[in-house]
């Protein structure tokens, strides 16, 4: 199994979801308000927020949720051992094959922390 280009799979997600964004506008944006109202900050912050869906995308063994809350979390300036932390709770919840998607997030994690540091270091 070779790990995704997470920078790759979540262009080729956000592409193949237009066609149905077109077709399914009032689903979509009644999707659209859902997130935005379940990730707002309160008791919690947007942060934990974002770490708690990657944690069950982990468990879920979803490699497009994994992508797009991964590289929210680099843009929100989570380090790797917060990252790394929550994945021990993934795996815990989810069990093995959970494990196997824990490597994916935190692949998924250096490779947009990468893409942002050139992002901010252009050569």
């Amino acid at each position: 199994m070779s790990m995704p280009d997470f920078t790759q799979l979540t262009s080729q997600i956000s592409s193949h979801l237009a066609p149905l964004r077109a077709g399914q506008t009032d689903t979509m944006k009644g999707f659209g308000a859902l997130g935005r109202a379940a990730m707002t900050a309160g008791a919690l912050d947007a942060r934990t927020k974002e770490l708690i869906a990657l944690a069950i995308g982990v468990a879920q063994r979803c490699d497009g949720c994994i992508g797009f809350h991964t590289k929210a979390l680099v843009q929100m300036g989570c380090s790797e051992a917060e990252l790394q932390e929550m994945l021990g709770v993934a795996v815990y919840m989810g069990g093995g094959p959970s494990l196997m998607y824990a490597a994916n997030a935190l692949a998924a994690f250096q490779q947009f922390s990468q893409q942002a540091g050139s992002a901010q270091h252009p050569a």
